[in-house]
Formats: C-alpha cells, sequence, structure tokens
C-alpha cells in the first residue's frame, strides 16, 4: 500500500466534533482538503472543507479571505448557492460543513460540448437569479465560471466557491472596488483597467462568458499570450458562432460590452423574450419590508428564542467572521450578551430608540423594530433587535438592518445604540471575546463562561 492509500485509509470513517462522519477526499487545494460527509443524526450527505489555521496564518490575504467566505455565504441563503451549514474549529483546523452537491460541476458538462438552447436557458436562468440575489444582499462573487457552478442530483445549478467575493464594507471612498481578481478569461475588462469597478457589473460580464459557453462550447476570448487575451477583451473582441438564435445572439452582445455603464441590468434581462421563454423561472427571494406593522402580539409573553452555542459563538465572533482565530483586529459589532432580563432588555431597546428620534414598534414580545424619521443616503434606516435566551441569565441581542445605507447603520450601531445601552451590556461583538465551540481529541479556545 503506497503513502497516499495509507493515508486515505486512515482519513475513511473519522468522526468530527462527535457529530459527522467524514470520509473520502472530493478534493485538494493549497490550504485545504473537502471530504465527503455524513451528518450522524439524520445519515444527510455534507461536504467538509478542512481547512489548516497554522498555514494560513502565514497568508495574511487568506485569512481575509476565509474570514470573507464565511461572513458572504451567510448572507446569501438561496435555492442555487451552495449552501453553509456550520462552521467549527479546534485548535489548528477549521471545519467548514457545506451542503454536498451530487452533480459535479457544469464545466464537466461543457467539455462535452455545447448545450442546446433551452437546456442553457434553464442554467442561465439559474445563474441569474443567484447572482440578482447577491447582488441584492451587497454581495458580488467576483469569480463567476462553470467550474464554481455545481450541479445537483435533479440537475439544478448551485453557485458554489465565495472566496474572492466582495462585501459593501471593501468599497473604497468612490463607492467602487479596486482588487483585481478573477479567472483571466471570465474577469470583465473595468477590473483588468484597475481604475476602480461596480462589483455587480464586473459579475454581469462572467455571466455574458458562461452564456457564450454554455451556447457554443468554447471560450469567447482565447489566446495563448495573456496580455493578447486582454487585447481581445479589452476590444470585445469575439465572434458569435453562426447557430446562436437571433434573441441568443442579442442578448450575449450586451452582456459582452466593455463599457460596464452600457452593459445591461438583471432587471432588464428578465424583460427579454429569450429570457422568459421555457417552463423554468428564476425564484426571487423576498428581502422583508422595512418596518411592517407590527403583528398581534401574543396573549401571553412569550419566552425569546433560544440562542444556540453554535450561534453565540458565530455572532459575538464579529459577524461569523472567526476572527478570534486568526487573532486579527475585531471589527465593533451587532450583537450583545446581556445579563439583565429579556423584558428589561426590550424595554431598554424602546428607551433608546425613542430617544434618538426613531419610530418604535415590537413585532413580538422579544423583537422591537425602529425606523428613522429622517432621509439618509438610502432612504429611511431602518433596524430590527431582536432579544434571544443564550442560557439561564443570559440573553443575546442581535441588531439587523432592514434598509438604508450601510454607513449610516454602522454609525448607529457604534455611536448611537452603544451608550444608551451601557447598563445593560455585558459583552459587544468583538470586544475581547475569545471562545469556539467544539468537542473531539484537540483543546478548543477557552470560553469565557
Amino acid at each position: 500500500m503506497g503513502k497516499e492509500a495509507e493515508e486515505a485509509s486512515r482519513e475513511m470513517r473519522k468522526i468530527v466534533f462527535g457529530k459527522y462522519e467524514m470520509g473520502r477526499v472530493l478534493g485538494k487545494g493549497t490550504f485545504a482538503k473537502v471530504y465527503y460527509g455524513r451528518e450522524l443524526g439524520s445519515g444527510e450527505s455534507v461536504a467538509i472543507k478542512v481547512i489548516n489555521k497554522e498555514q494560513i496564518r502565514r497568508e495574511s490575504s487568506m485569512m481575509e479571505q476565509i474570514q470573507r467566505e464565511i461572513a458572504v455565504m451567510r448572507l446569501v441563503r438561496h435555492p442555487n448557492v451552495v449552501q453553509l451549514r456550520e462552521v467549527m474549529a479546534t485548535k489548528s483546523r477549521i471545519f467548514f460543513v457545506m451542503e454536498y452537491v451530487r452533480g459535479g460541476e457544469l464545466f464537466a458538462r461543457v467539455v462535452r460540448g455545447r448545450l442546446p438552447e433551452n437546456q442553457a436557458r434553464r442554467y442561465f436562468h439559474q445563474l441569474i437569479s443567484a447572482v440578482d440575489f447577491c447582488h441584492s444582499r451587497g454581495v458580488s462573487h467576483r469569480d463567476l465560471k462553470p467550474e464554481n457552478l455545481l450541479l445537483d442530483e435533479h440537475g439544478n445549478l448551485k453557485v458554489s466557491d465565495f472566496g474572492l467575493s466582495a462585501l459593501p464594507e471593501q468599497l473604497r471612498h468612490d463607492g467602487l472596488l479596486h482588487t483585481q481578481c478573477g479567472t483571466p478569461a471570465y474577469v470583465a475588462p473595468e477590473i483588468l483597467r484597475r481604475r476602480g469597478y461596480d462589483g455587480a457589473k464586473a459579475d454581469l460580464w462572467s455571466c455574458g462568458i458562461i452564456l457564450f459557453v454554455l451556447l457554443a462550447g468554447y471560450l469567447p476570448f482565447q489566446d495563448e499570450s495573456l496580455m493578447q487575451l486582454y487585447r481581445k477583451v479589452f476590444k470585445a473582441d469575439y465572434q458569435i458562432p453562426s447557430w446562436f438564435s437571433g434573441e441568443a445572439r442579442r442578448l450575449v452582445s450586451r452582456l459582452l460590452v466593455v463599457n460596464p455603464e452600457k452593459r445591461i441590468s438583471i432587471p432588464a434581462i428578465m424583460q427579454l423574450p429569450w429570457f422568459k421563454k421555457g417552463s423554468f423561472r428564476p425564484l426571487r427571494i423576498q428581502i422583508p419590508p422595512p418596518l411592517p406593522q407590527a403583528e398581534e402580539e401574543e396573549a401571553k409573553p412569550s419566552t425569546p428564542r433560544f440562542y444556540n452555542a453554535f450561534e453565540l459563538i458565530s455572532s459575538l465572533s464579529s459577524g461569523f467572521d472567526l476572527s478570534n482565530l486568526f487573532e486579527s483586529r475585531r471589527k465593533s459589532g451587532t450583537v450583545f450578551t446581556s445579563r439583565s432580563a429579556a423584558a428589561a432588555v426590550v424595554e431598554q431597546l424602546e428607551r433608546v430608540g425613542r430617544s434618538l428620534g426613531f419610530g418604535v414598534a415590537r413585532t413580538k414580545s422579544y423583537r422591537v423594530k425602529m425606523e428613522g424619521k429622517k432621509e439618509g443616503r438610502k432612504g429611511r434606516l431602518a433596524v430590527e433587535a431582536e432579544v434571544f435566551e443564550a442560557a439561564e441569565g443570559m440573553a443575546v441581542v442581535e441588531f439587523s438592518k432592514f434598509s438604508g445605507d450601510t454607513l449610516e447603520y454602522t454609525k448607529f450601531c457604534e455611536e448611537d445604540v452603544r451608550p444608551g445601552l451601557k447598563d445593560i451590556v455585558w459583552t459587544w461583538q468583538g470586544d475581547d471575546y475569545e471562545a469556539i465551540s467544539c468537542s473531539g481529541g484537540e483543546r478548543c479556545n477557552s470560553s469565557p463562561w
């Protein structure tokens, strides 16, 4: 038996955290391996990405990438996006437990030749649905390509690999992204120019390349020389095959537009006759509207929803970014713990909201919604605060933004709310917090309680 076979044998049937059985290796990268896994309780298949913490500590960019990937995958819960189920860690490793997608990469289908137009349209429907939802949450993928599009057992598309994705806080003062990233054959020309770019519009260029590949069976821009390839991209120098239908030809030509301001938008794509054909429609996920009218109060006050240990640790780790695992600077948070009674916490939240000039409504016994009365940069700021029960004598309060400007929301959390809640706060998210939940053979980071 060779060395690799012996290693594979040792890794088979490894139980992690007393919850998952980890089996064969599905893929390998520089810093991580992805394993097939099974949840012991339900028997459900999962994919488990295992990252060596010691290796990534040497690469500051990798730390940021992993933190960002976790934060993004928490935001983009959509049927056509691979789901992150859980993140766990020991002293030496981080475990991403993800949805297991059985059908492999869309790339494997394309290498066998071009797809019929109806089938390509179906995949494009699902891609646009997922990308539209990501953009609605402020997330730009920045590395869309067939290798990052997986297919489940029913042939449905799942967007994966958010390691290069961007969040609104990465925008510079000009409101643009500036990091040059992506795969050369799929990257938008404005990213290559290094003058700042809109991540959502750059994603649509990549969607145009993907649609071309699905219908043609090959890339629109190809050259052995990378510089020659880029010159073709800058000029949109490509030829559409004769077998493209007229409507498909027009859509591709409106996506592969060098000037991002003139590139077709997702709402415009959805109105095109070509896109509307067929029985498949992109699933539109409804985002809750800001401050709906208060729901009818329960006849008797309910107890707060329970916040399990993983949720607590995830939220207190700077918005699920696991920054405590990397000993890096933590951002101020939107979650705090309190040793006050949940009812007292809710009353204090209402008082603080009113003192700041916000309209306040209690939608449930332990959920408070606040809406600013003044128009901000992006409309009125609307915020919800929900109180959870983490353990006896401990409440967790989580803020979330429903509408308004992100910078105004950050100011609201950091400068306005904190002073008013100082009497009931025990620990704010990211403030001297060092905890992670785990079980098994390796020693875990300690918890303050």
